[in-house]
């Protein structure tokens, strides 16, 4: 073999950064078990398969040979000697070729010999210490060129297999359609599994693992990679957690393929197996990137094997169970084993072992399987109802042992909501429709003073523009594409200021071999509020409170009218503009009836036109319209004015107007006059005329059900044929009676519907009067709020109601007394989360005046449908006909279902430490104080009217009354980060079948610390979780939630891809459990 000198002494004088290892060593030449000479300290210098032996020892020397040769590469200054250029080169290389290393198994031999096939002297190396010379003989047998030449074959077989793989696809390009179809080659075989189950769940565990070096405790975890049969492309898909301090790890944390997901038989799955040499710095991450080479050592983990198998040889082995060996990356070496457990929910694994213990070392169970007949939670029936709202589930699955040594299945998953986006741009194109009827509504005012007109055209104009900022919002929300909800970093955009942030499903799913599946699902989303509008002045809450002060006590040259009152206007409007259709097509109906000469039908159109018209009459039984409608006389021109009315004091100013008696004592400035010759009877007339015209027709209706019936009685005894013949001459009759008393009712009430529409457009004239621009931009705020929290609500409805579908202690509970909803809030009550609070609180209040119906889906669009009008809503949910016949008949036939939703707040962070200590607390403490009052009277209502029996058995341990005793006093105790305040009341909702959300400010790091502790917590409590890995499953949880929160609120579409391919990425940090001590410190204790 030849060389070149001058190379390799000048490759021997490069920097230090150029080779793969160097250090001080002593030396010699060996022959069978005698040295030839005493060993020798010499500088070595390993740099590929070449091992440099330097003349000096020591490393200074070539430190400054580095400076003088290669300056560029040492900016420090020049050393005040210079050393021999001969003392500096290398007096031996050593080529690592056909070669092996010996180790001594003595724990104190810190010597190693490299022998050679060619009979050479064997050289002795001998290091300093134990762990350098393990690093040594670490890097010389992976610089042996032997192992190069083993890993160039093991990457040319790869190369090879899917060049063999390729070539059947590159050949069908020639070949005619009809024989591509005959081969079938395309065409991949599908995994069998139920519908919206899991194509593929598996776990996994490791048995006999080497180590690099022979005393280390190996901390371990696998790394999922997927070969997809189209693409040959390896994918990483996820990861274990990491087990410590064990050659035969037992992982918790399994992988699940999801139903979208494009897996077959004859997908390709790559397990590889790391340890972590310092799990604080471990970055145990997945990637969609492709995974061309193994990662690099220096990021705390260093590669210890790896091995593939099909997925087809996991699902049709006897067994359901793989044992595979682990190799090097060269495919020579044995490193140990790994054992791939098929795994259904449906399937119990039993640990009968008394090995099931924290310590690493005796993790070893017998998984034994029984199969089970089960029955699914939910049925098969709702998945497309379901579907249409969850979109890209996340799931993961574990297997914890419970305290009889057994092993119970927990299957974690996560979901977008299409309602995200869909419920926002529902209510919004509702917001639009309801200000243009009322710019309309303005217009139609008639003629006013100079005062009032320009008054309203100042408004019109404000209102425009809102309306304008309205729709333009919709059309950017109509171009939206990708993701299905906002992410965190998103808040800010305007654009998006009505989308909720981070909605998502966090559902966990319990197989446990002693008790029924279970269900627990929790609703994740970043506080409701107004991020873009900002919280310089606070939230709702105070925002509110100041501008109705503010219209109380300044002088504007408007009426006040009280919120209730505005309100009210505001309701007999929409009564106005929803039973005026009615009753005239109900009028219509009669008329065709009467034409028809049709008894029973007449009957019923009458009955239906009654009902409708008395609620049209008794809409306007109010004092506010007829005191509406002097004011709307006063504003008038060249009305003729008596005198004007005197000032008004603060008593009389606080009074409501739904009290008074007269209507010359409307809240008024003194410039509004009172007119002496206002028919204060007019609008009693004209009220009373609707009455009066219905009652005609019901009189005119029935003298004809009389005489046709004496008639017929008559006439039909004498002839029968006669009776017929009088049928048909007597229904013109019929419809030329009726016809008069239905126009003139329709006329009256047109009258009606004037007056009372003008009177009340005059109303809402006076509450946006006094307070442009800040009345629309606080209507704005509470719109975007509001709009956050309703897809929130409409979200947990829908999957509550899909859960409990079968449960009829829930339905009935459901229409009888109406469905819980409780928010748990992790915001401070510092800075800027005090005006998120503020926000959060209106915004989940306003939700008690929705209301949701269940319809029966007339299509395959299964999205909910929502009407009504601000403050007033009903979401119509839509079920297919087989779910629909599942309800109870109150249900079916349309009954309003309503809402209870509460808040309790409880800050956790750095920031609430901050409030407590020197800021205030009092906004936390009213809210909290003030649900639970909402909470006790849903507790007094559903114990009023539902049977004690309803509640799920597993929960009745605990008495519900005491539970809501325990939550009061410690919302009095006032103690600091009371966390002991959310755990009771998400147990107390859990018990009354209640919708559990979870909000911090982003759903991201307080959220998900939250939600884990909490589902362990459940596992520990509700399914006898083994108290010894209480803290181990509730690492593996966070690890994961740490993960998939971080994707979905910042990295959501990238890390997707990490689980399950599909999705685009952000970027985003970090949650710690040291953030958040006194939140798990408390929690751990109950």
């Amino acid at each position: 073999m030849k060389f070149n000198a001058k190379d390799l002494a000048l490759l021997a004088r490069r920097p230090s950064g150029c080779f793969d290892k160097e250090g001080k060593l002593k030396i010699c030449r060996v022959v069978g078990d005698e040295k030839l000479i005493e060993p020798r300290e010499r500088w070595c210098r390993l740099k590929g398969n070449l091992l440099f032996l330097m003349k000096n020892k020591n490393r200074s020397l070539y430190l400054v040979e580095e400076l003088i040769t290669f300056p560029s590469a040492c900016p420090s200054p020049a050393p005040d000697k210079i050393a021999s250029k001969k003392s500096s080169e290398a007096s031996e290389v050593v080529i690592l070729e056909r070669c092996w290393i010996v180790e001594f198994r003595s724990k104190t031999d810190v010597s190693i010999v490299l022998k050679f096939q060619s009979g050479e002297p064997d050289l002795y190396i001998e290091a300093a210490s134990k762990p350098d010379c393990e690093s040594w003989a670490v890097a010389l047998g992976e610089a042996n060129s032997e192992g190069l030449q083993n890993k160039i074959q093991q990457l040319r077989r790869l190369i090879m297999e899917i060049k063999e793989e390729r070539s059947s696809d590159e050949a069908r390009q020639f070949l005619p359609s009809s024989q591509i179809d005959s081969l079938g080659e395309p065409q991949f075989t599908s995994i069998q599994r139920i519908a919206d189950e899991p194509k593929l769940e598996f776990s996994l565990a490791c048995k006999d693992l080497v180590a690099a070096t022979r005393d280390r405790k190996l901390n371990t975890f696998i790394q999922v990679s997927v070969v997809h049969p189209a693409e040959h492309i390896l994918t990483r898909y996820s990861s274990t957690e990491i087990v410590e301090g064990t050659r035969d790890p037992l992982f918790l944390t399994g992988v699940t393929f999801p139903p979208e997901y494009p897996i077959y038989e004859e997908t390709k799955i790559k397990l590889t197996v790391y340890d972590v040499k310092d799990k604080s710095q471990d970055t145990v991450c997945t990637s969609v990137l492709p995974d061309h080479k193994e990662p690099r050592a220096d990021v705390g983990r260093s590669f210890l094997g790896c091995t593939t198998f099909r997925v087809g040889d996991l699902v049709k082995s006897k067994e359901q169970q793989l044992t595979l060996t682990l190799r090097t990356s060269d495919g020579g070496k044995t490193v140990g084993t790994i054992e791939v457990n098929l795994v259904k929910m449906g399937e119990l694994e039993d640990g009968e072992t008394d090995h099931i213990t924290t310590d690493g070392q005796d993790q070893k169970c017998a998984l034994v399987r029984e199969c089970t007949t089960t029955e699914g939670i939910s049925g098969k029936d709702n998945l497309p109802s379901l579907n249409a709202v969850l979109k890209n589930p996340i799931c993961k699955l574990y297997r914890f042992p419970t305290s009889d040594n057994k092993w119970m299945r927990i299957r974690e998953q996560m979901a977008e909501t299409t309602l995200s986006f869909h419920v926002p741009k529902e209510l919004i194109n509702l917001h639009i429709k309801e200000d243009m009827r009322r710019n309309q509504e303005l217009k139609d005012l008639g003629e006013l003073a100079p005062h009032w007109d320009n008054m309203r055209k100042s408004v019109i104009a404000h209102c425009d523009q809102m309306l304008s900022m309205y729709q333009d919002t919709l059309a950017e929300l109509g171009k939206h594409t990708g993701s299905s909800f906002k992410s965190s970093c998103s808040k800010g955009e305007k654009t998006l200021e009505f989308i909720p942030i981070n909605l998502h499903l966090q559902r966990m799913h319990v197989h446990s071999p002693r008790l029924k599946d279970a269900l627990y699902d929790v609703i994740t989303v970043g506080a409701p509020a107004a991020h873009f509008q900002g919280f310089k002045n606070g939230g709702l809450r105070k925002l509110l409170s100041k501008f109705e002060a503010e219209r109380r006590n300044t002088g504007y040259q408007c009426i006040y009218y009280s919120p209730e009152n505005t309100a009210k206007a505001k309701e007999v409007l929409s009564n106005i503009n929803h039973l005026q259709p009615l009753i005239s097509s109900h009028a219509d109906l009669l008329l065709n009836s009467a034409s028809q000469h049709s008894p029973d039908s007449l009957k019923n159109s009458l009955k239906m036109l009654s009902e409708k018209t008395e609620l049209f009459v008794h809409a306007f039984k109010d004092q506010l319209v007829r005191s509406a409608l002097l004011a709307l006389y006063t504003a008038r021109p060249g009305c003729v004015l008596k005198k004007p009315a005197g000032p008004r004091n603060s008593a009389e100013e606080g009074g409501d107007l739904q009290h008074q008696d007269h209507p010359s004592q409307i809240k008024r400035q003194d410039s509004i006059p009172h007119h002496s010759e206002y028919d204060e009877e007019e609008w009693d007339r004209v009220w009373a005329n609707v009455g009066k015209s219905l009652n005609c027709v019901i009189a005119m209706v029935d003298r004809l059900l009389e005489k046709d019936s004496i008639s017929n009685i008559k006439e039909g005894e004498n002839d029968p044929s006669a009776a017929d013949c009088n049928v048909l001459h007597t229904g013109g009759d019929w419809y030329e009676q009726l016809y008069p008393l239905v126009i003139t009712l329709k006329d009256c009430m047109g009258e009606v519907v004037t007056r009372a529409k003008q009177s009340m457009a005059f109303v809402l004239l006076q509450e946006l009067a006094c307070g442009l621009p800040q009345c629309l931009m606080l209507t704005l705020r509470r719109d975007i709020v509001f709009s956050q929290a309703l897809a929130g609500l409409v979200c947990g409805f829908v999957i509550k109601l899909h859960t409990g579908l079968r449960d009829q202690g829930f339905l009935q509970q459901l229409h009888s007394v109406g469905l819980l909803v409780q928010y748990e809030g992790l915001l401070s009550t510092y800075s800027e989360e005090a005006g998120m609070l503020e926000d959060m609180a209106v915004g989940i209040s306003d939700l008690q005046k929705v209301m949701f119906k269940v319809i029966e889906a007339k299509s395959e669009d299964f999205l909910p449908i929502i009407t009504g009008r601000r403050e007033h809503y009903i979401i119509e949910v839509q079920l297919p006909a087989k779910m629909f016949e599942l309800l109870p008949q109150e249900i079916k036939e349309g009954k309003l279902l309503r809402m209870y939703p509460v808040l309790f707040n409880v800050g956790i962070n750095e920031q609430q430490t901050l409030a407590e200590r020197f800021g205030d607390t009092t906004l936390q403490e009213n809210i909290n104080q003030e649900n639970l009052e909402l909470l006790k009277e849903y507790y007094k209502l559903f114990t009023e009217k539902m049977p004690p029996d309803c509640l799920p058995h597993f929960q009745e341990q605990n008495d519900l009354k005491g539970l809501l005793e325990n939550l009061h006093q410690n919302i009095q105790a006032k103690k600091r980060k009371n966390v002991e305040i959310m755990w009771l009341a998400a147990t107390i909702c859990r018990k009354l079948n209640g919708v559990r959300f979870t909000c911090c400010k982003s759903a991201k790091d307080r959220t998900s610390m939250s939600v884990t502790l909490e589902q362990c917590s459940i596992l520990r409590d509700e399914h006898q979780l083994h108290k010894d890995f209480f803290i181990r499953a509730l690492d593996c949880m966070r690890r994961c939630q740490q993960v998939i929160k971080q994707g979905f609120s910042v990295k959501i579409l990238e890390l997707r891809r990490i689980f399950f391919k599909y999705s685009e990425g952000i970027s985003g940090a970090g949650s710690d459990l040291s953030s958040f001590p006194l939140l798990a410190t408390q929690l751990l204790k109950l």
